[in-house]
């Protein structure tokens, strides 16, 4: 016996009749010139079984809403053709009784998780754990149908219908198909699935239950009072789709992966803050009255004391230490665990989803590749039938010019690079002679500070720049399917932000201090120079370049982060708000001119509601993809410098988990409910960035950081033989300093010292080969290289035996896979023998049945 249709239904969620449920809305104007394709359109519409129905908006009297509602036997034809699994009979566990009481005492001692999410649902929403099959009409009595209305899911209904729209002609000819080329050419405004009903509720949801689902995901999941608790996978799997759920899914668990980097990088800053004052290269630049260090620039610029830096060196300690090699290794490593255990992750939603046996359906050609290429056709070796292709010689030459456009963005950003490496040389010098004695004394961090905020607002500009182009050179290249433009956006996208957010962050970390214009000839120092005829050096600190690197990068990610939540979420609610108050201002010029009571209000359906909210971002999830997969490169590839980016990242995460779930659920139009296996290409680059971690990390504590110097002064040069580490660093600071004669440059008073220090391994301007490198040079040098090629060897070996052990399935779900494709079968079998026998039972005769 069938049971009543849904109560969460509301009334602005039905046709007039208020007895059919609208399962997609269109919106056309009515001052649109293309009528014809129209009519032709819904024509064609009703004819595929598909019941319309027209009302105005009540907001906007140019506007008119088409109501889409599919009938059983239409959703029933589309579900067989379209191969959707759906239940046919629960699920039946073996499990050993014994050990599951067990469990259960074991559980009912330990404190319950805060975490975990209450088991708060309508009773239409349970989830029944069911075994599936393809859905098929000559064996509908397999599958259990308690109810027509409530069988196919709501995300089903709608993927049903975007199917039957992507499909249906609006013209006479092989190409006049689609619901994306009547978008595109102005027929009709928007398509999109309704959301059900209101997200709010007057009445608390524990004493009065969820109205709706939208109203549950809201209360369970996008409310901020929710950002401790699980998420609602499938809850959201069914609203939003398994694409967006699988979205969700890899972000909690890149979130969740962040919790140990983000306690073991805090334990090394910690060490280094513990640490810090007992440092023995602190304690000689703190200690160092007398020595005397060259001056920043030729002119206005004085010799100063080392012992100005103390600060500058203490801070410096903090990032730089020796837990910096063991959090490089542990966070490439942590990089290979987190892919691994994502596999094996995205495996158990994909056979909770039903998504083990799904193939994805052959895509319709872009409409932009058909006008493109609708001459030339051959026939697909799939369909079997004719279709527009692309020449080579065409697709290979597009592809080059696409290239050369990415090196030409390329090269823009390393000149800004440039111009931000000219700014630093220019505010060194200001600030360094400068009268204000705070600034002067503190040069180092106001010009590294003010580098970093003139880097920022120029990444920020070009990123407005590079999305337009990345668009641009994608429908260039015209792509034949919506997945590959997708690809193909993603991966420019990716190169572009990548270069622009990570430019000047190499150039810090490799470059930075590797030119001493002043004291040898080089090229770099001729172009600066002839520019720049002030500038006499630009180099590091003497305690280390990591200082400027970990300003960098704690700087640009906690602006960025701001800066994307604000965009994410703030620009979507003020215009939200916007159209609200110029909603508001029509209805009560209407109500005022109609002679109306003000007090009556409208209450608006709610595709008139959805249609006023933001319709979700042309390139889908590319924009929210981007933005973590960039922040994955940045707590990775130079984690070595900043051991606080995974606990800032962790911050983020969380408040960007909320904030993309109420933008879903209260700002966005609802999407059409897409699937999915994986995350796509993400994946790839993902994997890419691991590999580049490693080097970028080997080359960052080897070139930028000081531990290698000290490590081969503490065992080569020391006062000291034993492993005290600390104690053979004695006298380290004066070793790394060499002397230049300021004779030879500046006009030096007789009471002035003549002679200044400078971070090198040189020789003395006294000794036979002045400025020439030392033995400890070529030392610190080796053993650079040699770190190199160790890191890198020792920790691809350890990903490699790491992803080898973990299997990218687990082996019980594998068996459950197994178990259960048996099962189906043999409980299909048992089905067809039992309709038989009813039949037979029926019509009172007998008679011999094969099973094929």
């Amino acid at each position: 016996k069938e049971r009543p249709a849904l109560s969460i239904w509301a009334p602005s969620l039905t046709t007039s009749n208020g007895k059919k449920r609208i399962d997609y809305i269109l919106v056309y104007r009515k001052s649109s010139p293309l009528v014809e394709k129209r009519v032709t359109f819904e024509r064609n519409l009703r004819a595929e079984g598909l019941m319309l129905e027209k009302v105005p908006s009540l907001t906007d009297t140019d506007i008119l809403f088409v109501k889409i509602h599919v009938p059983w036997d239409t959703l029933c034809k589309y579900a067989e053709q379209m191969n959707i699994r759906m239940p046919f009979r629960k699920k039946m566990y073996f499990t050993d009784w014994k050990s599951k009481v067990m469990g259960r005492q074991i559980k009912s001692w330990l404190p319950s998780n805060p975490m975990k999410l209450d088991k708060e649902a309508l009773p239409d929403l349970e989830e029944t754990d069911c075994y599936t099959a393809p859905f098929s009409r000559a064996r509908m009595h397999h599958f259990t149908i308690n109810n027509r209305q409530t069988f196919f899911s709501n995300s089903t209904r709608s993927r049903i219908v975007h199917h039957v729209l992507q499909r249906t002609k609006y013209e006479d000819g092989k190409s006049k198909m689609g619901i994306n080329r009547l978008l595109g050419n102005g027929t009709y405004e928007a398509a999109f699935p309704p959301h059900e009903g209101g997200y709010r509720s007057r009445h608390p949801i524990n004493t009065h239950g969820a109205q709706n689902h939208r109203h549950l995901l809201y209360e369970r999941w996008a409310r901020w009072g929710m950002w401790y608790k699980y998420q609602p996978l499938d809850l959201i799997r069914r609203y939003f789709g398994e694409k967006i759920g699988l979205y969700f899914a890899w972000l909690g668990w890149y979130t969740g992966m962040l919790i140990p980097a983000a306690l073991v990088g805090l334990f090394v800053f910690l060490y280094g803050l513990l640490t810090m004052d007992t440092s023995q290269v602190s304690k000689e630049i703190c200690e160092a009255n007398t020595t005397i260090m060259c001056p920043m620039c030729e002119q206005n610029c004085k010799p100063w004391k080392l012992s100005d830096s103390c600060v500058y060196a203490k801070v410096t300690h903090l990032f730089d230490n020796g837990g910096t090699v063991f959090f490089a290794i542990f966070m490439a490593i942590w990089a290979t665990v987190f892919l691994e255990f994502w596999k094996r992750r995205r495996a158990e939603l994909t056979y909770d989803w039903d998504l083990i046996d799904w193939e994805e359906e052959e895509e319709n050609l872009r409409p932009q590749f058909e006008a493109k290429y609708s001459r030339l056709e051959r026939v697909n070796h799939i369909s079997g039938k004719p279709e527009p292709f692309q020449p080579f010689t065409d697709k290979l030459s597009r592809l080059m010019i696409s290239v050369s456009g990415i090196f030409f963005m390329i090269s823009l950003v390393l000149t800004a690079v440039f111009a931000v490496v000219v700014f630093r040389l220019i505010a060194m010098e200001k600030f360094a002679s400068i009268d204000w004695e705070f600034v002067k004394k503190n040069w180092q961090f106001a010009t590294s500070g003010t580098g970093v905020c003139i880097n920022f607002m120029i990444i920020m500009s070009l990123n407005v720049v590079y999305e337009k182009v990345a668009y641009l050179l994608t429908n260039l290249e015209h792509p034949r399917t919506e997945s590959e433009w997708e690809n193909s956006f993603a991966l420019k996208m990716f190169l572009f932000q990548f270069v622009n957010l990570n430019s000047s962050t190499f150039y810090i970390a490799f470059f930075l201090g590797s030119f001493f214009c002043g004291f040898f000839h080089s090229v770099i120092c001729t172009v600066m120079n002839r520019f720049l005829k002030n500038v006499s050096y630009f180099q590091c600190h003497p305690s280390g370049c990591l200082i400027d690197l970990c300003l960098q990068m704690g700087v640009i990610m906690v602006l960025k982060q701001i800066w994307n939540n604000f965009m994410e979420l703030g620009y979507p609610l003020l215009q939200n708000w916007w159209s609200r108050r110029k909603m508001k201002q029509t209805e009560s010029k209407e109500r005022t001119g109609g002679g109306q009571n003000v007090e009556n209000k409208v209450q608006l359906p709610q595709w008139d509601k959805d249609w006023n909210l933001q319709p979700m971002n042309a390139h889908g999830l590319v924009d929210e993809y981007l933005e973590m997969v960039l922040q994955f490169g940045f707590i990775t590839i130079f984690v070595a410098a900043f051991p606080l980016a995974p606990l800032l990242a962790l911050l983020n995460n969380v408040i960007e988990i909320r904030l993309d779930a109420y933008k879903f659920v209260t700002q966005w139009r609802r999407p059409m409910p897409a699937r999915a296996t994986d995350i796509g290409i993400w994946h790839g680059i993902l994997e890419g960035i691991g590999v580049l971690s490693v080097i970028t990390n080997a080359f960052v504590i080897a070139i930028t950081s000081d531990y290698i110097p000290r490590f081969v002064y503490a065992f080569k040069y020391g006062p000291c033989g034993d492993l005290c580490f600390n104690r053979c660093l004695r006298g380290y600071m004066n070793s790394s300093l060499s002397v230049f004669d300021m004779g030879e440059r500046w006009n030096v008073s007789e009471e002035q010292s003549r002679y200044c220090r400078y971070r090198d391994y040189r020789a003395s301007p006294w000794s036979p080969v002045p400025y020439d490198f030392t033995l400890q040079f070529w030392h610190v040098l080796a053993a650079r290289l040699a770190f190199i090629i160790v890191f890198e060897h020792l920790v691809f070996g350890v990903k490699s035996f790491i992803a080898y052990l973990i299997p990218d399935m687990p082996k019980s779900l594998c068996d459950r896979m197994r178990r259960e494709k048996y099962l189906t079968q043999e409980m299909m079998y048992e089905a067809e023998l039992e309709h038989l026998q009813e039949e037979k039972k029926k019509n009172g005769r007998r008679y011999h049945h094969e099973w094929p």
